[in-house]
């Protein structure tokens, strides 16, 4: 898997409940995206045609647990789990239209996961694409500019008990490529904090891990289609 990372300031049950539709959408800069020539990884598996062959993650499949426990310890409640085949709804205009270049991105699935003191808000997104070429071709200009090429997080559902995050507060960006998904992970102090930036680096890493591995292993045929 491939890594990326940015800091900037801007812009229970362990049981699986269906997905909402993910339909927040950000402005557009009316800036026009970038022509990418996609291109296969240098390391693609050579059994890549036969992965591709099984259907992209669902959502239950991707972030099955509501209650999540890292390597280190620490907990996390997920609070909120959204998916949609319109990918567009939930990113970036410049991400849509990037997206657009290739033959499309299939699913965009998003949980929104909360510390047990309830002071984070991590959005983990993973997103499905058909062509490996697409997946590489959108992590590289995230990789690149996360701030534009950018998923949306989500807000606290009503009744979560989570306050909403100022606009323009302070915010940890990070991104894995699996097999054909990129998964990216934006972490936010719920009251907009600017201190603490390494635990919360720390967490916004841990689960994007975490989700990054669920999804590789399924992605490689390791888990059930």
């Amino acid at each position: 898997m491939a890594a990326g990372a940015v800091l900037y300031a801007g812009g229970g049950d362990d049981g699986a409940p269906a997905a909402t539709p993910l339909t927040t959408t950000t402005e557009d800069s009316g800036a026009p995206a970038p022509s990418v020539t996609a291109s296969l990884p240098s390391d693609a598996p050579a059994a890549l045609p036969s992965l591709l062959a099984r259907p992209v993650i669902r959502p239950e499949q991707a972030f099955p647990q509501q209650n999540v426990r890292l390597a280190d310890g620490s907990r996390f409640h997920r609070v909120d789990l959204a998916t949609t085949t319109d990918c567009a709804r939930g990113m970036s205009p410049e991400l849509a239209a990037l997206i657009e270049q290739g033959e499309g991105c299939v699913r965009l699935t998003a949980a929104l996961f909360t510390d047990t003191e309830q002071r984070s808000q991590v959005t983990v997104s993973v997103l499905g694409f058909r062509r490996v070429e697409d997946a590489s071709a959108v992590f590289a200009m995230a990789s690149t500019d996360p701030v534009t090429y950018q998923v949306v997080s989500l807000d606290p559902p009503p009744g979560a008990g989570l306050p909403t995050v100022p606009p323009g507060s302070a915010g940890v960006f990070r991104r894995l490529m699996t097999v054909r998904s990129v998964v990216f992970a934006n972490g936010q102090w719920g009251d907009g904090a600017e201190t603490g930036e390494a635990e919360l680096t720390g967490q916004t890493e841990g689960l994007l891990r975490h989700v990054s591995d669920t999804v590789a292993a399924y992605e490689q045929g390791e888990g059930t289609s």
